[in-house]
């Protein structure tokens, strides 16, 4: 599988990452041997960059993924973490779930904001306990959108100095929203942007400044939620968008998708995992699995031609704005 280099750093990303939501029982349980199972799936797909943070599960999600890669070689993979939410123990929350963050969890912590640089180094040595690994290869500040001007001031000096001094191999910062990365973009030397949901056949806010700015300073986007909270794996009534039921102008939109990509024997989901690649910005595709069976499946649908003329029928049908760059056709049944 094809390895891109982020931003200006040395560090490298497999087109398709594995995101670990999931692992963190992100909605639903999810056992340790399907974790495991999991990420060996990835591993044996070829997948060599793998996503957590200490929000998913409470830290569950880190110790899978720790337990997952112990016995790989180090220097053959990539992991990013995240920083800006602390993990402080609740002595009264054992007896709740986590559910109203969205894990299936016990709450035995609870998250705290903390922007500050002590925050992230504490953050990070936290997160490096969890996995039980030597170094962090990716460290990103975590939906500071609350907190930008903490996250600008302390969070990310000193990340900087990190990387300066060879602790974490590249800097960046993961959000759901385009117009705060691309402040970030300008402002400081970041080597990469997670951008969730935001550049994809239903959204391309990502296209309006973050991806253009990107490009121009020869900066990395990494792009999460391509099927917008699943709504283009299945569009149909009571699918989500954005974590939410999607709204019916939402829903008519990726039911004219379906019906395009349909006619060009393509599937849905296929498309949409192939569509941020037409970017020269964009480095790699992110996406959560929790079985192996779900992750064979987003590998092969990769790995599907898109024809250039399914591009052109969705430009055609007002689906896609006429200047929005899609991605070559893929003559070749392996990712490119």
């Amino acid at each position: 599988m094809r390895t891109t280099t982020l931003g200006g750093s040395a560090v490298g990303v497999t087109q398709l990452a594995l995101g670990c939501a999931g692992l963190g029982n992100l909605y639903q349980p999810v056992t340790n041997e399907a974790a495991l199972a999991t990420v060996a799936a990835a591993w044996d797909a070829g997948i060599r960059a793998f996503d957590t943070a200490p929000h998913y599960g409470l830290g569950l999600s880190e110790r899978r993924l720790g337990a997952a890669l112990r016995d790989r070689p180090r220097d053959t993979y990539t992991v990013s973490t995240k920083v800006g939410r602390l993990l402080v123990p609740d002595p009264e929350g054992g007896c709740g779930d986590d559910l109203a963050n969205g894990f299936a969890v016990s709450a035995t912590h609870r998250r705290v904001w903390d922007f500050s640089a002590d925050g992230v180094l504490r953050s990070l040595e936290a997160s490096l306990d969890r996995l039980g690994l030597d170094r962090i290869d990716v460290a990103l500040l975590h939906d500071p959108d609350d907190h930008a001007e903490q996250a600008l001031r302390e969070a990310y000096p000193a990340l900087e100095r990190l990387r300066t001094e060879g602790v974490v191999g590249a800097i960046g910062i993961g959000m759901n929203q385009s117009a705060l990365p691309a402040r970030f973009l300008r402002e400081t030397d970041i080597d990469v942007v997670l951008l969730a949901g935001r550049y994809t056949l239903l959204d391309q806010d990502g296209l309006v400044e973050l991806l253009p700015e990107a490009a121009a300073r020869g900066r990395s986007v990494v792009i999460g939620g391509v099927f917008n909270s699943g709504l283009l794996t299945a569009p149909r009534p009571g699918a989500t968008y954005d974590y939410a039921p999607a709204p019916q102008p939402v829903l008519d939109r990726a039911l004219r998708l379906l019906e395009v990509t349909e006619r060009h024997g393509v599937p849905l989901r296929a498309a949409a995992l192939r569509f941020p690649f037409g970017h020269s910005a964009v480095a790699s595709v992110l996406t959560g699995a929790r079985s192996p069976e779900e992750l064979r499946d987003t590998v092969e649908q990769l790995r599907r031609p898109v024809p250039d003329a399914l591009w052109d029928e969705l430009r055609a049908e007002g689906l896609l704005a006429v200047d929005t760059p899609v991605p070559v056709s893929t003559p070749s049944k392996e990712p490119s």
